[in-house]
C-alpha cells in the first residue's frame, strides 16, 4: 500500500526521484496516466493491470466507459525506474497535471499521484472541511 506525503522536485529533463518508501512497491515498473482533479495516476505495472481488467469488464455499450477508458488509457505511459529510481514524466502528462519544478506525491492506497504543489495546497485546503464531515453513508462501515 502507498501512503504518504513527498516533495521531489521535477528535474530539467522532466523526471522525479521516487519516493523511497514506494521503490519496493514500483520497481517493476510504472504505468503513468492521467489522474482525477488534474493530478497524474502512477500505478504499479501490476496494479495498472488489475485496473485494465476491471475496465474492461464495463459493457462496451455504455458511453460513459468508453469515454472514461479513452481518457485513462490514451494517456497511459509504461516506465520503468532507472537505477537513481528517477522516472521521466512525459510532457503531455505534465502539461495536463500543470506540473513545475516543485511536486507532491502523495500515496493513494494503489496508486501514487503526482500534484503541482500550490495546486495539491489548493486541493486539499479545499477537501478538509468536507473530510472532517464525511460520514458512514460516503464510505459504508468505515465508522
Amino acid at each position: 500500500m502507498l501512503l504518504g506525503t513527498y516533495s521531489p522536485k521535477l528535474d530539467e529533463k522532466g523526471r522525479i526521484i521516487l519516493p523511497a518508501k514506494f521503490r519496493d512497491e514500483l520497481a517493476g515498473g510504472v504505468v503513468m496516466t492521467r489522474g482525477q482533479e488534474n493530478c497524474i495516476y502512477v500505478f504499479s505495472q501490476r496494479e495498472f493491470e488489475q485496473m485494465h481488467e476491471k475496465i474492461r469488464q464495463a459493457p462496451v455499450t455504455s458511453k460513459q466507459a468508453r469515454d472514461y477508458l479513452r481518457v485513462f488509457l490514451s494517456g497511459a505511459h509504461s516506465e520503468s525506474p532507472d537505477k537513481q529510481n528517477r522516472i521521466t514524466v512525459p510532457s503531455a502528462l505534465r502539461g495536463y497535471a500543470g506540473l513545475d519544478r516543485e511536486l507532491t506525491v502523495i500515496g493513494a492506497g494503489n496508486r501514487a499521484e503526482i500534484w503541482d504543489s500550490e495546486a495539491w495546497d489548493t486541493y486539499l485546503a479545499a477537501q478538509e472541511a468536507a473530510f472532517s464531515n464525511t460520514d458512514e453513508e460516503v464510505i459504508p462501515g468505515l465508522f
